[in-house]
């Protein structure tokens, strides 16, 4: 069962984390809307969602705020993360359940959705597949999956032109070409992106159907699938 789904951010990466995705990802708070929307084309007014990694807490209190009858579990490997998400969702704690760990911590239940946003591209690649399918076990046949990352081709010299337009966008003006350098190596190091066609084959192999890109955001795709 895969035991890494993300990197446990802590300490001082947490305290600015959530300033971070809406600089570095463009049209962030409209993410969040079409993801309402989507998700709310095929689940019950009462319905349950999983969210893996939910540190931060902005994609439940998106969801939680547009649809007040939803409960959700969010699972991180973080502590700190999962602290920053509570008080972020506390106006709805009642109905949101966080739990610490990785996929393999979510509850053994059968939920009528889930996400992953901004989570994938830390997974390597040899966990994705298995990463994906425990997350199909734990959908109702035909429920919606949300998956947002960077994900853009991997041939040069594409590859490192999209990396170049994700470190450019997300950049403050005026910031040193030597910092610029760096994210740009980090992204190219450390993270484990893969192509769009390769994202849906590897949606397919777990038991997802249908999967339909609704969202480019320069280098960040995002598919909705359904688990078949």
């Amino acid at each position: 069962m895969p035991n890494n789904t993300a990197p446990a951010f802590s300490g001082s990466t947490v305290d600015s984390y959530n300033e971070g995705p809406p600089r570095q990802v463009p049209g962030y708070s409209s993410l969040h809307r079409m993801v309402s929307l989507l998700l709310a084309e095929k689940m019950p007014a009462d319905g349950r969602v999983l969210v893996l990694g939910a540190g931060g807490g902005q994609e439940i209190k998106a969801l939680a705020d547009a649809h007040p009858g939803w409960s959700f579990d969010g699972v991180d490997p973080s502590a700190d993360m999962l602290r920053l998400a509570k008080r972020v969702i506390s106006p709805h704690d009642a109905r949101v359940r966080l739990h610490e760990g990785y996929i393999g911590s979510a509850p053994e239940v059968l939920f009528d959705a889930a996400t992953c946003i901004l989570t994938f591209h830390f997974i390597s690649r040899e966990q994705r597949l298995q990463t994906l399918k425990e997350l199909r076990r734990r959908l109702k046949d035909g429920a919606p999956f949300i998956l947002v990352h960077l994900s853009f081709p991997q041939a040069e010299p594409e590859r490192s032109k999209w990396i170049a337009r994700h470190v450019a966008y997300g950049l403050p003006e005026g910031a040193d070409p030597a910092h610029a350098q760096a994210t740009r190596e980090a992204i190219s190091t450390r993270l484990t992106i893969l192509s769009p066609e390769e994202e849906v084959a590897m949606l397919e192999g777990a038991g997802f159907s249908d999967a339909s890109l609704f969202y480019a955001g320069l280098s960040i795709k995002g598919w909705v699938a359904y688990a078949a």
